[in-house]
């Protein structure tokens, strides 16, 4: 059994995300997600629209995923170790090497491959990309209506 593990913020759920965990559920048996804490997501990220509970429930409830827990908030790799997964799928956009994620993994006794799932072919609908469009929509219908 191939446990793989795959991480993000994943604020508000598009087809990006959905992209990404289903290649990350190709590569193994059991896909694992972890969340990112609320207080993650504001220092890597953004402040979050959505909170880290509907988050962790949002993704669960996705098909390719078979398990969604919250990510530590002090230590990535705790979260890690606790999973144990023989692999871990990075996104395209996330920050990690693989090489180096691969190294603290095996040093903390977890041996996991790390694969980079590349890119959804039309990627105009990341999180930040969506709001941009919504407040420009806004902004356009604000200034039509004045």
């Amino acid at each position: 059994m191939v446990r793989v593990m795959a991480t993000g913020v994943f604020d508000l759920l598009h087809p990006g995300h959905v992209y990404f965990l289903s290649e990350a559920r190709k590569l193994g048996d059991e896909l694992v997600v972890v969340v990112a804490r609320d207080q993650t997501a504001r220092r890597l990220k953004h402040e979050p629209y959505v909170s880290e509970m509907i988050r962790r429930e949002m993704v669960e409830a996705l098909k390719p995923v078979d398990r969604a827990i919250l990510g530590s908030a002090t230590d990535i790799y705790q979260t890690v170790v606790e999973v144990h997964p023989d692999m871990i799928a990075l996104g395209h956009d996330q920050m990690f090497n693989e090489a180096e994620v691969e190294r603290e993994c095996a040093r903390r006794g977890v041996p996991a491959k790390v694969v980079r799932v590349g890119l959804l072919p039309h990627d105009d609908l990341a999180t930040r990309k969506i709001v941009e469009r919504i407040l420009e929509r806004a902004r356009s219908s604000k200034e039509a209506n004045a």
